[in-house]
């Protein structure tokens, strides 16, 4: 540690954010593309494409299901929405086997909005992978992932409060950036996009501590519910239970479409979701749930606007006005925090908003990880940089270009792989951390600048390739009228070329930036190959 507060903040944001920079810098590309993990996952599945919703769909639905599942337990129908375009069948078989410890384990379908037809997509994780990736990490068990990932995100709370201590110009050094002056011009890359959104990188990073706080600090809870932390959760986040008596006679369910339009009309709000409780049994009810204005504070399941009908005869049961007023205040804390980390309650424009903050987060880590090398790299005048340097900067290779070009590589492989190929969607994974560990053995091959822009090339063409990819093998291209009907596709493929065009830039500024010259014996100086140039 150094003799000041300030040298001493400098030390502690240093190594703090170098030690798990490469983890942090993973959750953050991972986590800001969850962002839109439903329109990854559509994309990714192209079989659902054609699907549109009609006024009929949710008969369509009641039927399917009559014919799926007549005597099960429960019912649960999740209509069409602007970020899904198919019908989400959901029920608990009504057997001793479907219940797990108090938890219910059902059988799902997808069914097409427009004629009713039961659709069986490719197997692929889609956008959850990468969702699920940002906080419990792959091939690790559970528990140890989540610990792993909240010690990254302690380092990254330190990183972010030692930083703002540490530059006492902060503010002013953001209004300022010297293009071609190499460590100057990635410490004003590094100071722009952390400023930029700094609100946003400390929500991101406090609130994700919040989500594991049970996990963190569970003292509390041990104490006042003597261990039991499923009571803990039953009273602050309760389920709704079953009102009726659970009846075994059969008797028929009325029309559903009354229900539906006393639904609309309730609260002029479209319907989302159908759950029936004892379907076609004496005493069976209907819940029927609408769509809500976005509440910060809300729970995420139980609070939409619903009426519940008894199913048989048709009548009101309940209204359920979907407010969180009556949520005791920690839990509305809580939600807060949870709410705004998982952006549920934000429109388009919020998401988009939420997702180039993302990115800006993405970009500080990167910065901030080559500009150690850089500042290293001067030191060293002209002298050869040493074993540890090089590994710094070939780690530094495989977190960005390579994590980047991994990414290209799943997407393609969901095109490319056969549909009916055994467990399909592992191998989509395979190919995702394959690609990964092949950029790592290249970066460590070539820890250099001739490295960089060996990898920047291959990302560009991977990336430009995948819109290429989708129109060579589905209908639902960036040219086709499908895509255009359901814009996240058209926008994925859009994406994949603004993020081609973007990494192209960035390889022609590092080439450009080594003036030609072969190899690095002649540019000891920027030996390490930290892509110095970008910033010029």
């Amino acid at each position: 540690m150094k003799n000041s507060l300030r040298q001493s903040m400098a030390w502690l944001h240093t190594w703090s954010g170098l030690l798990l920079g490469w983890l942090l810098l993973a959750m953050f590309v991972t986590g800001t593309s969850a962002y839109f993990r439903e329109e990854i996952s559509l994309w990714m599945e192209p079989e659902l494409h054609a699907s549109h919703a009609t006024p009929e769909t949710p008969e369509l639905a009641w039927q399917a299901l009559n014919r799926l599942a007549p005597d099960a337990r429960a019912w649960d129908i999740r209509l069409p929405d602007a970020r899904a375009p198919v019908v989400e069948l959901g029920w608990q078989p009504d057997t001793p086997e479907a219940q797990n410890e108090g938890r219910r384990r059902g059988e799902r379908a997808i069914m097409d909005a427009a004629t009713g037809e039961i659709l069986t997509p490719r197997a692929t994780r889609g956008g959850d992978f990468l969702y699920r990736f940002h906080f419990e990490l792959y091939g690790v068990p559970r528990l140890w992932a989540r610990w792993l990932v909240c010690v990254a995100t302690m380092f990254m709370l330190v990183a972010i409060i030692s930083g703002v201590i540490t530059h006492k110009k902060i503010f002013k050094d953001f209004f300022t950036f010297r293009p071609g002056k190499g460590q100057r011009s990635w410490l004003d890359a590094h100071n722009a996009t952390a400023v930029l959104a700094l609100p946003f990188h400390f929500m991101i990073t406090y609130s994700g501590l919040l989500l594991f706080m049970v996990m963190l600090m569970p003292w509390g809870i041990d104490a006042a519910y003597n261990g039991d932390r499923r009571a803990f959760f039953d009273d602050a986040f309760p389920r709704a239970t079953e009102t009726t008596a659970q009846s075994q006679e059969a008797a028929p369910m009325t029309d559903i479409a009354p229900l539906l339009a006393q639904t609309r009309r309730a609260f002029d709000q479209p319907v989302t979701r159908i759950e029936v409780n004892r379907p076609n049994r004496a005493g069976a009810t209907v819940s029927i749930s609408t769509d809500r204005e976005p509440e910060i504070t809300g729970r995420r399941r139980g609070s939409a606007p619903t009426l519940v009908f008894q199913a048989n005869s048709g009548a009101l049961l309940e209204t359920r006005p979907g407010t969180s007023e009556a949520l005791p205040a920690a839990v509305r804390f809580y939600n807060l925090f949870a709410n705004l980390h998982l952006a549920r309650f934000a429109d388009p424009a919020v998401r988009w908003l939420f997702f180039l903050s993302g990115l800006g987060g993405c970009a500080m880590v990167a910065t901030g990880l080559l500009l150690w090398v850089a500042k290293r790299t001067q030191q060293l005048k002209q002298r050869q940089p040493g074993a540890s340097l090089r590994l710094v900067n070939a780690l530094n290779m495989a977190s960005m270009t390579g994590l980047i070009g991994a990414m290209a590589f799943y997407f393609a492989a969901n095109r490319l792989l056969p549909v009916e190929l055994a467990q399909r969607e592992s191998w989509e994974i395979r190919v995702f951390f394959i690609s990964w560990l092949l950029s790592l053995a290249h970066a460590l091959w070539r820890p250099n600048r001739r490295g960089w822009i060996e990898q920047l090339a291959g990302i560009t063409v991977l990336w430009l390739s995948v819109p290429l990819l989708d129109m060579a093998t589905t209908g639902s291209h960036l040219f086709s009228a499908t895509a255009w009907q359901h814009g996240a596709l058209a926008g994925f493929d859009l994406a994949c070329l603004l993020l081609g065009a973007l990494w192209g830039y960035a390889l022609w500024r590092v080439a450009r930036h080594g003036g030609g010259k072969k190899g690095t014996a002649r540019q000891p100086r920027r030996s390490p190959g930290t892509a110095t140039g970008a910033a010029s």
